[in-house]
């Protein structure tokens, strides 16, 4: 799995540089455990239908700090381990957890049906979405989103993997880019963070 792109890698080390974003709310400086990028202008949104069949955009969340993570349902390892953690860091926040919405977007849309993303993303938590789109909604998306995806052939044409970007988004109250949590950072820094962007 590829963990992180290189152009992923460059546009956290930009947001490093960027001090007019100091005076955000939920902003201190060092108080996030994972990475800030808040300032970068990309991840803006997004046009997708919800696993209810409703068309949904990230400004229907507004109010709510927004996790996105880009995924697939037959994802072996990654996927399901996030969406797990996800359910840990809900179950920490306790009732914070309620001004919290993680949305699953599928790399997958051939095989992942709005029935089988009704099954599989409320399974970790009841909160949490799964959103999909046409095959080109899902191109826009990823690359909107600067997430890297590929599918890998297997034995049949039904068989196959997707490599993808591991790691998640993170969006304050006001709907703006805040973090990039890495895959494996464990839940109680995703924790921390959350909580400075609700305070």
């Amino acid at each position: 799995m590829k963990k992180l792109l290189p152009t992923l890698v460059a546009a956290c080390a930009l947001a490093l540089s960027v001090t007019a974003c100091d005076k955000l709310p939920g902003k201190q400086a060092g108080s996030f455990q994972n990475t800030d990028v808040t300032g970068l202008d990309y991840a803006k949104g997004f046009s997708l239908t919800d696993h209810t069949g409703k068309p949904r955009t990230l400004a229907d969340y507004k109010g709510k700090v927004v996790v996105v993570f880009f995924g697939y349902t037959q994802c072996p390892d990654v996927c399901p381990t996030t969406m797990a953690e996800m359910a840990g860091v809900m179950q920490k926040l306790g009732p914070q957890a309620d001004q919290v919405q993680v949305l699953f977007i599928t790399l997958d849309p051939e095989r992942d049906t709005q029935p089988l993303l009704a099954s599989y993303v409320p399974a970790f938590d009841k909160r949490f979405v799964g959103l999909y789109g046409t095959p080109e909604q899902t191109a826009k998306t990823a690359k909107d989103f600067k997430v890297f995806y590929s599918k890998v052939p297997g034995k049949d044409p039904g068989s196959y993997t997707i490599d993808h970007m591991a790691g998640s988004y993170v969006f304050d109250r006001d709907g703006r880019l805040r973090l990039f949590i890495r895959h494996g950072g464990g839940a109680d820094a995703i924790v921390h963070d959350i909580k400075q962007l609700l305070s």
